[in-house]
């Protein structure tokens, strides 16, 4: 088998993932054009992947008992290397895939066609893709058919990224942030003030999707973001980055002053734990950055400061 190449802009790539905004959980508006590709041709399977870090996860899944596969196994890291869509007529004799573990077995993969989903001038963040567990041929019509609903697909995924606001959890999304977070960090440099930026990654929050549903799953992340606009000034930005991620910028702040907003907001989860008789109890992980006005960082690259001590903090809990 020969692991799908990882493109050298691998990690800008991965930041626009990220501001999509979007989890896994499914939307009727990707699912309408997967249950249209899968009918137009009489495939076995239709997915719209998302490629990750380290996996490939599917918005939409129409046939296919899985909901993400590893990146290096996946058909998809491979269509993404290229602008033209990527078509495999039989897995099974072809050298790059005859022994990957979704030919030899479940889901038995001979045919794939995907076409690489682009935004944001062009970096591509994953495929609309049909999937056969028999060889066949792919006319040059059902290519062009199938290119016609990859837009469809992008043009979902880019209204996603002109929306400031989280639908889920009516807080700011990763746009608004930004668009906040510039304002912010500008003001403390202008007005010499520090500024604390909290990222907080919700424990376990897959296996309360796969254990309780995705309507529960949806509700955690409500209450979690209802607790932090509970536990933090009206004057803060909070906001959803990512699926079961949030975050908390604080102006005039510093590492100190950030321990009562902190405290609060971890009584505040225990109260909650203690009494509300939900099926889950919600745990979190959190990275915390301090800045000085004259840090000369940016929102992004803010946010990848406190996701490094995320990381940190998370392998010393055992979350990682």
């Amino acid at each position: 088998m020969q692991p799908a190449p990882i493109p050298i802009d691998d990690d800008y790539r991965l930041k626009v993932v990220r501001q999509l905004n979007i989890d896994s959980v499914p939307e009727e508006r990707f699912d309408r054009v997967t249950r249209l590709a899968k009918r137009m041709f009489d495939v076995d399977i239709a997915l719209l992947t998302i490629v990750d870090r380290d996996t490939q996860w599917f918005k939409s899944n129409v046939g296919l008992a899985a909901n993400q596969t590893g990146r290096g196994e996946s058909f998809c890291g491979h269509a993404i290397l290229g602008d033209e869509p990527f078509i495999i007529h039989d897995a099974s004799i072809d050298e790059r895939f005859r022994d990957n573990p979704l030919v030899t077995g479940d889901p038995n993969i001979r045919f794939y066609a995907g076409v690489p989903i682009k935004i944001e001038g062009g970096v591509k963040v994953g495929t609309l893709c049909v999937i056969d567990s028999k060889p066949r041929l792919f006319t040059d019509q059902q290519v062009h058919d199938l290119i016609d609903l990859a837009k469809l697909a992008e043009s979902e995924l880019v209204a996603n990224l002109n929306s400031t606001l989280d639908e889920l959890t009516q807080i700011s999304n990763r746009r608004g942030y930004r668009l906040l977070a510039d304002k912010v960090i500008q003001k403390c440099r202008f007005s010499t003030e520090p500024y604390t930026v909290a990222l907080f990654d919700l424990n376990n929050f897959k296996a309360i999707n796969d254990t309780f549903g995705h309507s529960v799953g949806d509700e955690a992340l409500r209450q979690f973001a209802k607790l932090l606009k509970a536990s933090f000034r009206d004057s803060d930005v909070i906001a959803r980055v990512g699926g079961d991620e949030f975050v908390v910028l604080m102006s005039g702040t510093t590492g100190n002053d950030s321990k009562f907003p902190m405290t609060r907001f971890n009584d505040n989860v225990a109260s909650f734990n203690r009494n509300h008789q939900a099926v889950y109890a919600l745990s979190y992980c959190v990275g915390i950055v301090c800045c000085t006005p004259l840090d000369n960082v940016d929102h992004d690259e803010l946010l990848d400061l406190a996701d490094k001590a995320l990381y940190l903090n998370k392998a010393s809990q055992g979350q990682g």
